[in-house]
């Protein structure tokens, strides 16, 4: 497969560098990552919400959960849930199911990062397949999304 021309365009269009990365077919963040031998750190996961009636995406490390109530918090919404994938399909027609890229701007929607991606130096995301991943420097996503920053990982208990 290939990255959708869509996203293709939006990527080329503001004159970022980015590398495109095939790879076996996997479903989760983590196989990502695994399959392209890096760490879950570096690799990321969207998550599209509905904040009080508006579309967000939200941006974590594909190794950790998202805690819905710190977003919550940090956007000041009154509700905010996790789309169903039916209204996925909708909103992003040109990605495979589960295959989504977080860039808000592309789709019409704001992005929150969580703050442990925001410092790395590199980030790895889905780009529309279940094939393609995009590398690109941090520095250039936040100049692609203008993300709103905040702590919205789940950190889990020592066992």
């Amino acid at each position: 497969m290939s990255i959708p021309q869509r996203i293709r365009d939006f990527l080329d269009s503001h004159g970022v560098a980015y590398e495109q990365l095939s790879h076996p077919q996997s479903f989760t963040g983590q196989d990502t990552a695994h399959t392209l031998h890096i760490s879950g750190k570096k690799c990321v996961k969207t998550i599209v919400l509905d904040g009080d009636g508006k579309f967000v995406m939200a941006v974590i490390p594909a190794a950790t959960r998202i805690n819905l109530q710190d977003l919550q918090e940090a956007m000041e919404a009154k509700h905010l849930e996790m789309l169903p994938e039916s209204e996925l399909v909708k909103l992003l027609p040109d990605c495979e199911r589960g295959a989504i890229p977080p860039l808000g701007p592309l789709y019409g929607m704001d992005v929150w990062v969580d703050r442990a991606i925001s410092s790395s130096e590199q980030i790895v995301f889905c780009a529309g397949t279940h094939e393609d991943s995009v590398r690109m420097t941090y520095s250039d996503f936040a100049k692609l999304t203008r993300p709103r920053n905040g702590r919205f990982i789940q950190i889990r208990a020592a066992a």
